[in-house]
């Protein structure tokens, strides 16, 4: 294929073929890109040589998930242990070894103590339960009357509309709309509104 260069004089001078640049304009805009040339690397050539922009790893991310992860079951299973163990021992460790000390000298009568202490609360935090759950299905109670009661009045009300409409809607052989029913209609609906404003 003939390159058509203007420069040319027609006898094949002057025309150049496209081919690769040649190596040393290549070698010196990679010099200049890290830094110029002569002097080595400058320390920002250096830098934006090594660094990677893309800061997305999935191998370090999934790591982090994991560890978060494990953390977060580490931390629940040393609650359920203090949880248990404050079920236990109740009191400091000062106070359960002056409780040892009574229960040797007094015998069973302290541990006697204990027990109906703990009965007597555990009594009360019942009925404490109990009262509440009694408040809460009275409420329960309370709200689905209310709510019958409405869905009642809600029903009543609309077969009502239902027999209206079909006697407002009531035609004559001629299809002319049947007055009666009409005129009925105003009239309530006037004795209602003079009942309401007196």
């Amino acid at each position: 294929m003939k390159n058509r260069n203007p420069k040319g004089n027609g006898n094949g001078e002057g025309s150049t073929m496209d081919g690769p640049k040649p190596m040393t304009m290549k070698k010196k805009k990679n010099m200049n890109r890290l830094g110029g040339s002569g002097t080595g690397l400058s320390l920002q050539a250096f830098v934006n040589a090594k660094s990677t922009s893309n800061h997305y790893n999935p191998a370090l991310i999934k790591k982090k998930k994991e560890f978060y992860k494990n953390a977060k079951y580490v931390n629940k299973y040393k609650k359920s242990l203090k949880q248990q163990n404050q079920g236990k021992n109740s009191l400091p460790s000062a106070q359960r070894t002056i409780e040892d000390e009574n229960e040797d000298i007094n015998g069973s009568r302290a541990n006697n103590m204990n027990k109906k202490k703990k009965k007597n609360g555990s009594q009360s935090l019942r009925q404490v339960y109990e009262k509440q759950w009694e408040e809460k299905e009275k409420a329960r109670m309370e709200r689905e009357a209310a709510m019958q009661a409405k869905k009642e009045q809600r029903e009543k009300a609309e077969a009502q509309r239902k027999v209206e409409r079909k006697e407002m809607f009531k035609k004559t052989r001629h299809g002319q709309p049947v007055m009666k029913y009409r005129i009925q209609h105003l009239l309530q609906s006037i004795q209602g509104s003079s009942s309401a404003s007196s």
